[in-house]
């Protein structure tokens, strides 16, 4: 089996991003942005998607805005990048997670068309260090630049920082099975013979 690696590096005049994957890790993270809570949701990502992760982002602008976009890109482009021609995968794959009373449901298509639905239910205008509309864009341009099709769902809950981080947690258990080799898949695992 290839090496499912890769790394991105994403600069611009606003920030400086560097992403290094395997998906075929430990969940062994390195995470840096200078926000707390961003780092904790990308290294819960790393972590229950077993993947190995770095990612070290940097603002050259002082805008977080563009800081957590640019990182969520680059996570999404290195990731797509890893996969490579999907040859051999489980491809679908769903995940239901709690974290206390709230739950999340994340469903995956790994098929190289980028669609993405979206429901986190988060009622307050900030959690921890991140401002509502910043955090749902981060989770917008992450599943936008993986390549895939992708609903993640907050079925239900009370505490927004609970609820995010089900949401995470689904994405990345689902992305781990949908990104596992299937020992009966040969090729590509599209009965277009493509993805």
């Amino acid at each position: 089996m290839t090496p499912r690696k890769s790394s991105v590096n994403r600069s611009t005049k606003e920030t400086s991003v560097s992403v290094s994957v395997n998906l075929d890790g430990t969940g062994k993270t390195m995470i840096r942005t200078g926000i707390n809570f961003l780092d904790h949701l990308i290294t819960a990502f790393g972590k229950h998607g077993m993947m190995d992760l770095k990612v070290n982002a940097k603002s050259n602008d002082k805008i977080e805005h563009h800081l957590i976009e640019d990182t969520a890109i680059a996570i999404g482009l290195a990731i797509d990048k890893a996969l490579g021609t999907r040859s051999g995968i489980t491809r679908f794959s769903y995940a239901s997670v709690p974290m206390d009373e709230s739950l999340a449901e994340a469903s995956i298509d790994l098929v190289k068309r980028p669609f993405w639905k979206l429901a986190l239910s988060i009622k307050r205008n900030t959690i921890e260090d991140i401002s509502k509309e910043d955090l749902e864009h981060f989770f917008q341009s992450l599943l936008q630049n993986m390549n895939s099709c992708i609903h993640l769902t907050v079925k239900y809950g009370e505490n927004d920082h609970h609820k995010v981080e089900a949401a995470i947690k689904s994405l990345a258990v689902a992305f781990r099975e949908a990104s596992s080799y299937d020992k009966k898949q040969k090729g590509i695992p599209s009965t277009k013979g493509s993805m």
